[in-house]
């Protein structure tokens, strides 16, 4: 659950720090206090989307904190094992949001994308805000609750991926054995290409080879000539060579009546310089073994990078490229031509992944059909305790066509409602006018929550439009979830809020700069105070007093 809750700079709050309970907590104060700021700075931490207005005026950035105990999240806390983010028993969220507009979230100390905050978050905390009812207008969200009552969520996500699998083999199956007459040409054309680069038997690295070869060859006796011009110079000439020179270098230099490091420094130069001739000399001399005159050598090394040449142009591409250009095309060809046994192979294991898929879905029903009972059985008596006793909810549940199976499953979820007795049921948007709305999205809201995975539940002023005896209702079911669930309520009705286990109250005062807004935990007779205010205005009397004392001595904290 949620234990703790610390706000920086966020809106007009500048610092806040919120120890939170298990059980019921209610949330009033005065219209524009900013009731809802820490439900949206939660939401910051759980990854909502931020901007910069969101940072408090002349601050350089809003901090968000929110900390939770997961001993009783087995899902949370196996997630975050998974992610390698755990952290014993602690849940720890923080949300950074700079005046600028960036933003980075963190998990357990250490930054993390905002899609795993989301993810996360699902496992945490449930929200349930004040215009829930206008979800309950889209089929999308009939779907969704009736699937999170269920406490079927794994089947759900299989049967998605199992529809998943099989539309992907069964597109793919598809789109090859419906192979277009374009397809075909560039099969054929493909094949014929391919035959005529594998005839030449290119080698890796055999054009540069060719080309290094020829430039050699074609240039022989100029090679050879020149060469043997080198070597005479260097060691073969008997008017004076460079390694007869160098000798009578180092015969006078080592006759020289003078000791000094720059002399014995010469001699090791010249010494090297002697050693580089004769290193030089032999390599010239291996070089010139190899060159020969071989005019038919060069005849058919020049053929051959014809050729070469001649495939290159065809191609379009650089005669160097030919062998990746002959593997790109093998492997084209080799998908194109895919054989009927692998096509038998591939339509085999579509056949399969449907099948399965079809068992996922059947089960899904099953569920849902079981699920739709218990849920209507139980919301329609919500509603008659909320003041509805002719209201009547019913799940249709209607099949898509049968070679049109959904990632979703085998039918489509529809809420209907008669409010009338003798009315037939209709969708939601048709008959339930904007009260009743609220009414009805309030009891599926609770009925949903008992059973939800999540142990620390929200509901944001859903309350709205009701009061009297209805709001008392609506206070004591929001206390029972309390009885095994965190339940934290913003409200501005009186019979809601005395029935909570621990009460906050915002304020807001105006500075001569900036406005503040606070949360205090209110004692028992701060409490009495607040409920009153809530009864009879900004002017609390004895009577609303008195009755203020009455409400919550009936719910009194434990």
């Amino acid at each position: 659950m949620l234990t703790q809750l610390n706000i920086r700079n966020y809106a007009i709050v500048e610092q806040l720090d919120l120890e939170l309970h298990g059980g019921m907590t209610v949330v009033s104060g005065e219209t524009g206090a900013g009731k809802s700021i820490m439900l949206d700075a939660l939401g910051l931490a759980l990854g909502n989307r931020a901007d910069s207005g969101t940072v408090r005026n002349g601050a350089d950035r809003a901090e968000i904190t929110a900390d939770f105990d997961i001993r009783q999240i087995p899902a949370a806390r196996d997630w975050l094992i998974l992610q390698e983010l755990n952290q014993d028993d602690q849940c720890i969220l923080r949300r950074v949001v700079t005046a600028e507009g960036r933003s980075r979230c963190y998990i357990n100390g250490t930054a993390c994308p905002i899609a795993k905050v989301r993810q996360l978050g699902e496992f945490l905390i449930e929200i349930h805000g004040q215009h829930e009812h206008q979800r309950l207008l889209k089929k999308d969200h009939h779907r969704h609750l009736l699937d999170a009552f269920s406490g079927e969520m794994r089947l759900v996500q299989r049967t998605r991926q199992q529809h998943k699998q099989w539309r992907t083999l069964h597109q793919k199956h598809k789109a090859l054995s419906q192979q277009n007459e374009e397809q075909a040409a560039r099969v054929q054309l493909l094949s014929y290409q391919v035959e005529e680069l594998e005839t030449l038997q290119i080698e890796n690295g055999e054009f540069e080879s060719l080309v290094s070869e020829q430039q050699t060859l074609a240039n022989a006796g100029e090679i050879i000539q020149t060469g043997q011009h080198i070597l005479q110079i260097t060691q073969d000439s008997d008017s004076g060579n460079c390694l007869s020179l160098l000798s009578q270098c180092q015969h006078l230099l080592s006759n020289m009546k003078a000791q000094s490091p720059s002399i014995r420094q010469t001699m090791e130069m010249l010494t090297n310089a002697q050693i580089q001739i004769e290193e030089a000399s032999q390599e010239m001399n291996q070089y010139l073994g190899r060159v020969e005159l071989n005019p038919e050598r060069q005849q058919i090394v020049e053929e051959r990078l014809s050729k070469l040449f001649d495939l290159a142009r065809k191609h379009r591409i650089a005669p160097e490229e030919l062998t990746q250009h002959l593997a790109a095309q093998q492997q084209e060809l080799a998908e194109l031509s895919m054989s009927d046994k692998e096509l038998d192979e591939l339509e085999a294991k579509a056949t399969d992944a449907r099948e399965e898929y079809m068992k996922l879905a059947r089960q899904l029903s099953e569920v849902r059909s079981r699920t739709a009972r218990k849920l209507v059985k139980q919301v329609n008596q919500q509603l008659h305790d909320l003041g509805m006793p002719a209201a009547n909810l019913d799940v249709q549940l209607t099949p898509y066509e049968p070679d049109q199976p959904n990632t979703n499953g085998l039918e489509e979820v529809e809420f209907l409602i008669s409010t009338n007795k003798g009315q037939p049921a209709g969708p939601l948007h048709k008959i339930a006018s904007g009260g009743e709305l609220s009414r009805i999205s309030l009891a599926i809201q609770v009925i949903t929550a008992k059973s939800a995975s999540t142990p620390s539940l929200i509901f944001d002023e859903v309350d709205v439009g009701i009061g009297g005896a209805i709001a008392e209702v609506v206070g004591r079911l929001l206390r029972q979830l309390g009885g095994h669930s965190q339940v934290l309520c913003v409200t501005h009705q009186p019979q809601v809020a005395s029935q909570g286990h621990q009460h906050l109250f915002v304020s807001k005062r105006a500075g001569k700069k900036h406005t503040h807004t606070q949360i205090n935990t209110l004692d028992a007779n701060e409490r009495v105070e607040e409920v009153a205010r809530m009864l009879g205005g900004i002017d609390v009397t004895t009577t609303s007093r008195k009755h203020a004392k009455e409400m919550l001595s009936i719910h009194r904290p434990h």
